[in-house]
C-alpha cells in the first residue's frame, strides 16, 4: 500500500468520524455527536477502512468494538487531532461574548452541585452563546481525556499528576458535620459523640476509605459508617430522615438548610481542608479559549 498516496487523497473529515466512533463505541451516538445521520457515519467508516485497509471496528450487538490494530494506533491519532484543534484555535482570537464553543468541565458527581449552578449563571453573562457540559471522567485517564478534548479542564480534589497534565490549587474547603433539624446532638460536639454517631459517606466506590477517612485515621478516629451514597444529594436525603450524620465540605452544604431541613455543626476537631485543583493539558497552555476558561472557572469557584 502507498501510505503517502493514501494520505494525500484522504478526506480528513473521515478522521473526525473515526474519533467519534472510537470514543462512543456506537454508530448512533457518534452520529449524534457529529450531527450526521447513522448512514453517513457508516459510509464514512467504509471509506476510511478502504483507505487504511483495516476493518477498524467489529459489530457486537449495537456496540462497535475496535480491532487490535485500532486499539494500538487510535490513542496517538486522537491525541494528534487534539493538537491540531489546539493549533487551529490559536490562529483566531477568542471572544467570550460571541463564542459558540461548548466548554467541557470534568468533575465528579460530588463536586458538581457545588460548582455547576454557579458556572452556568456566570457563563450566561460572560459567554451567552456558549454551552456548558459537566462531564464524568476517569481520574486514571485524565491525561488522555484532556488530550482528546473529551474534557477541556477538570475541577477536582488534589491528585498526583505529571506532565503533560498541569494544575494549580484553586481553593481550600473546610469540613463540617451535617445533621437533621432537631437532631439530639448538641451544637458543641465532643469527639466521643462524633465517634458514637452513625455515619453516612459519599463515594462512587463500593468499599474503601474516602478523603476525610484518611484525615480521621491520622487523628486516631475510626467512625462507624452505616450508609455509603453515590452522591451528596442522596446523602443529604438520608441524613434528613434519620439520626445519621454526614461529614462534608462546607461549600457543598450551603443550601441544604433550605432544601432538606438540615443543620450544620462544627466538628470537635480540626481536619485538613479539602484542596480543590484545576487541571488542564500542556497542549492547551496557550490556547486563548482554554486560558479564558481556566480563569473563568477559577474565579467562579473561588468567589
Amino acid at each position: 500500500m502507498n501510505h503517502v498516496h493514501r494520505f494525500d487523497t484522504m478526506d480528513l473529515n473521515l478522521l473526525r468520524v473515526f474519533e467519534a466512533v472510537f470514543r462512543e463505541r456506537h454508530l448512533t451516538r457518534a452520529a449524534r455527536v457529529l450531527a450526521l445521520s447513522p448512514s453517513a457515519v457508516s459510509h464514512a467508516l467504509r471509506r476510511l477502512r478502504e483507505h487504511l485497509e483495516d476493518p477498524l471496528f467489529a459489530r457486537e450487538g449495537t456496540e462497535m468494538v475496535p480491532t487490535a490494530t485500532c486499539l494500538r494506533m487510535a490513542p496517538a491519532l486522537v491525541e494528534q487531532l487534539a493538537q491540531l484543534r489546539g493549533l487551529l484555535h490559536r490562529w483566531g482570537a477568542f471572544e467570550p461574548s460571541t463564542t459558540t464553543l461548548m466548554f467541557r468541565v470534568g468533575m465528579p458527581d460530588s463536586i458538581e452541585p457545588m460548582l455547576l449552578p454557579q458556572l452556568r449563571s456566570a457563563l450566561a453573562k460572560a459567554a451567552p452563546l456558549a454551552t456548558l457540559a459537566s462531564v464524568a471522567y476517569r481520574r486514571s485517564a485524565i491525561a488522555r481525556e484532556l488530550a482528546s478534548r473529551q474534557i477541556d479542564v477538570a475541577f477536582d480534589v488534589y491528585m498526583p499528576v505529571h506532565e503533560p497534565v498541569r494544575h494549580r490549587r484553586v481553593l481550600d474547603d473546610d469540613f463540617c458535620l451535617v445533621v437533621r433539624d432537631g437532631h439530639p446532638l448538641r451544637r458543641k460536639l465532643s469527639v466521643a459523640q462524633y465517634v458514637a454517631a452513625s455515619h453516612v459517606l459519599v463515594s462512587s466506590r463500593a468499599t474503601g476509605l474516602v478523603l476525610e477517612d484518611h484525615a480521621l485515621l491520622k487523628r486516631g478516629i475510626e467512625r462507624r459508617v452505616v450508609v455509603r451514597c453515590q452522591s451528596y444529594d442522596s446523602a443529604f436525603r438520608v441524613v434528613a430522615h434519620s439520626d445519621d450524620v454526614l461529614t462534608a465540605p462546607r461549600r457543598l452544604t450551603g443550601e441544604v438548610g433550605k432544601v432538606h431541613a438540615l443543620s450544620r455543626r462544627a466538628l470537635p476537631f480540626k481536619l485538613p481542608p479539602v484542596q480543590l485543583h484545576l487541571y488542564w493539558h500542556a497542549h492547551a497552555e496557550s490556547d486563548p479559549a482554554n486560558v479564558w476558561l481556566r480563569k473563568f472557572v477559577e474565579e467562579v469557584a473561588s468567589a
